[in-house]
């Protein structure tokens, strides 16, 4: 265990959050969302949220302030009907980040970005269209 790291974060998580580098991008995706097929690198945290792991990824990790939405989530196709979670996700995004912008992806666009990822992590998210992917920024000191 480490002081100031979330429990959350695995020592695997840790490391994949070092390796990343400006402008990679990880997906958290739902527990639909087929994470070991489409994954360079696959982080197994079946028992958390995608919101909570959201919030603690964003402790450690700046979001992208060099391109328009550094947030990506997957489209429902939908737009009256936006998932539930995406307003957690948001609330979320601000509390750690500011107002950030974030882009809707459609689905097979999404899977495909997915696969360029960096990393995927899979986890029990019960929620449909919880899927989100991030933008990884530059830490200032």
């Amino acid at each position: 265990m480490l002081k100031n790291i979330s429990p959350i974060i695995s020592p695997e998580l840790l490391k994949i959050l070092m390796e990343m580098g400006h402008g990679d991008e990880i997906v958290i995706g739902d527990g639909n969302f087929p994470a070991a097929a489409n994954a360079k690198r696959l982080v197994r945290l079946d028992g958390h949220g995608v919101n909570e792991i959201l919030e603690a990824i964003l402790k450690l990790m700046p979001l992208d302030t060099y391109v328009e939405a550094p947030v990506a989530l997957m489209d429902n196709g939908d737009a009256s009907n936006p998932p539930p979670i995406w307003a957690e996700y948001k609330n979320t995004v601000v509390a750690e980040e500011g107002e950030k912008n974030f882009e809707l992806v459609e689905r097979f666009a999404f899977y495909e970005r997915a696969r360029n990822a960096y990393a995927i992590i899979a986890t029990g998210e019960t929620a449909i269209y919880a899927n989100i992917i991030l933008k990884k920024g530059v830490v200032i000191q």
